[in-house]
């Protein structure tokens, strides 16, 4: 029987998204399977920062889409990030010790086949397209994911 975890990405900051990825990059490793489930601010993590569009949007989505982290290496820290200065400090510190940066465990999520899943409500609510996101992101509704994370034997909410 395979063993799978499934995590519920909500958050849009740099440190939680961090965790989550190397739990998913670990679980890989251990030969589980992987499911993350974007919805909200988690999407942030899931664009892809050379594939913005405006085509089609509103002047409210335009606006958020302007405001909104562009991926990965965008996203603030959820505690001390003091107008990004904090960010910049801690990734001095990651330098220091040569810890790999998320686009980096974005990227080994990505070799190592993990599954991503846009929230469908999430995604039209923030006025984002499919063209948008990563490549591998699947746009899915809640109930979908939520079967497969029903039979999981780890889920998560970060």
């Amino acid at each position: 029987m395979t063993k799978t975890m499934d995590l519920i990405m909500f958050s849009g900051e740099y440190d939680k998204a961090m965790a989550a990825l190397i739990l998913a990059n670990t679980a890989r490793e251990m030969d589980v399977e992987v499911n993350m489930f974007f919805a909200f601010w988690g999407l942030s993590l899931i664009r892809d920062p050379d594939n913005m569009s405006n085509d089609d949007k509103t002047l409210y989505e335009k606006m958020f889409s302007f405001i909104s982290p562009k991926g990965p290496e965008d996203l603030p820290l959820s505690k001390m990030n003091w107008a990004g200065v904090g960010k910049r400090v801690l990734l001095d510190m990651m330098d220091d010790d040569h810890a790999p940066r998320l686009k980096d465990f974005l990227k080994g999520a990505r070799k190592k086949q993990v599954h991503f899943y846009a929230c469908k409500l999430s995604v039209e609510v923030m006025g984002f397209k499919q063209e948008e996101f990563l490549p591998e992101v699947e746009i899915v509704e809640a109930k979908d994911f939520l079967k497969g994370a029903l039979e999981s034997n780890i889920q998560m909410f970060i």
